[in-house]
């Protein structure tokens, strides 16, 4: 299904092998930076989320019993169609997310690399073994499919994040049921389509769209096994709660407040532009978004001349547009709330240095980026989750005063520090209790074979996302002790 300006698509349903048009009532979606419906969505009931699942459970029976090399053969076609459609994909998550066209086609790349790692599956769950632990005795351990997953993805990444998930989970033995979010269902269900075109079998893959009424659905269903979530960390933990008390396996991964630290040693040009793009990339709508500037002693002077004057030149519009450097936030409602926290910045007495709200637009949901001054750790906008184009700075005199700034956050999900110091970059990625350290990296997102790896209230559960955490996920263990008289 292709979004255009020009004609506004109905949404359907991936249930069993076939496209299917629910009739349910339509919800629009909208492209953000111009307000005008791409699409209209119907909503999963109580119902079609129940025929859905107990659609992957019967082809779960027969998948799981699916060499793993004939598995991922599906895969390798899937992958040969993403590339191929690459600049589709990435048109259709600008149009519908609002990101530029080149954060569109980055995303799409880490989607393909997913896929690429899932096609390993081979190797990724062969197990252990040993003979003779005891007199005669042998142990193996093997890795079998865990039955009907679910996964429930977010706005901000609708290309890569559901490939997180289902890739893996089908390259395992498992099948699948995908929620993804309602403000963004035109990309996952393109790639869905690619998934078809490769030859997956019916009920392997499910795809329905929703709100809480299907989600709560999918979370008491008995014959889910797993339920892989994206999101906001109140969700995330509300995910997490309801799903394991089911019995289920969750992984959740919830917010974040990712700090920035900034040595007065650290290369100033090259951290303004890892700063600019972690900040104001994908116009701050991602959980390892920095949105917390820690400039150290004496690099706050140097700093915050250059990055104000980088900031106040990004170009702000359609990420359709070249030479666009930051979109729109998603939605109109989403839009506003940022600019609630920007009110509150003021009101709680931090110094806007730039202040997004002048560059609204009669069109789209757009906001410039804001960077605040003289913000302490008690302001709202230095301890809450914004999700928008908002960077507040907190001014240390010491190493020792940001690592205790950062490790006082509820949130661990990333963090950076920039500078030419070795002993500096050692002690702050060592002792920092976060999951993810960029050193130098502004935006540390871990690379499709190492795990998604949040702390605290970033992340609810005991696996991570892809790399091998996703193969423990997506399967159990089995212990076999043999002996043959």
């Amino acid at each position: 299904m292709i979004a255009t300006e020009t004609a506004v698509q109905t949404g359907r349903f991936y249930i069993n092998g076939a496209w299917e048009n629910p009739g349910n009532g339509l919800h629009p979606v909208m492209n953000p930076a111009t307000g005008k419906v791409l699409a209209e969505m119907p909503y999963a009931t109580e119902a079609d989320v129940d025929r859905a699942v107990r659609t992957a459970h019967e082809a779960f029976l027969k998948w799981r019993d699916v060499p793993v090399v004939d598995r991922v053969q599906v895969l390798y076609r899937f992958k040969t169609l993403l590339e191929k459609n690459a600049l589709e994909l990435a048109g259709i998550l600008t149009s519908e997310n609002g990101k530029t066209a080149d954060d569109a086609r980055a995303e799409v790349r880490r989607a393909i690399q997913m896929v690429e790692v899932a096609c390993g599956m081979p190797s990724l769950m062969m197990g252990d073994s040993l003979n003779d632990v005891a007199k005669e005795i042998d142990c193996k351990t093997v890795r079998q499919p865990i039955g009907v997953c679910v996964g429930i993805t977010p706005f901000n990444f609708p290309a890569m994040v559901p490939m997180w998930m289902y890739p893996f989970a089908i390259a395992c033995g498992d099948t699948f049921v995908l929620k993804p979010s309602e403000k963004v269902p035109l990309t996952p269900t393109r790639a869905i389509e690619l998934l078809h075109d490769a030859g997956l079998p019916p009920g392997v893959l499910n795809l329905i769209h929703g709100d809480k009424t299907a989600v709560d659905a999918l979370l008491h269903h008995p014959l889910v096994k797993a339920v892989s979530f994206v999101g906001s960390t109140p969700v995330a933990k509300y995910i997490y709660t309801t799903a394991a008390a089911e019995g289920k396996r969750v992984q959740a991964l919830g917010g974040a407040k990712n700090h920035l630290v900034v040595m007065a040693d650290a290369d100033m040009p090259k951290t303004v532009e890892a700063i600019i793009g972690s900040a104001f990339g994908a116009a701050g709508e991602r959980c390892l978004a920095g949105s917390v500037l820690v400039p150290v002693g004496d690099a706050a002077g140097p700093l915050l001349d250059l990055l104000v004057k980088r900031t106040k030149s990004l170009a702000v519009g359609d990420g359709s547009q070249s030479g666009v450097e930051m979109g729109p936030l998603v939605t109109s409602d989403h839009c506003k709330r940022v600019a609630g926290y920007i009110e509150k910045g003021v009101a709680e007495g931090a110094t806007p240095l730039c202040d997004g709200r002048e560059k609204k637009a009669a069109d789209g949901f757009f906001l410039g980026p804001t960077i605040f001054d003289n913000v302490t750790p008690d302001m709202t906008i230095a301890r809450e989750e914004i999700f928008g184009p908002v960077l507040s700075v907190i001014r240390v005199k010491t190493l020792e005063d940001a690592i205790q700034l950062v490790n006082r956050s509820p949130f661990g999900n990333a963090t950076a520090i920039f500078t030419s110091s070795g002993k500096s970059a050692r002690e702050y990625s060592s002792r920092i209790e976060v999951g993810m350290v960029g050193v130098n990296v502004g935006v540390a997102a871990p690379m499709a074979f190492f795990p998604f790896a949040g702390w605290k209230a970033s992340f609810f559960g005991d696996l991570h996302a892809h790399g091998k955490d996703a193969v423990g996920f997506y399967t159990e263990q089995k212990v076999i002790m043999s002996r043959w008289f």
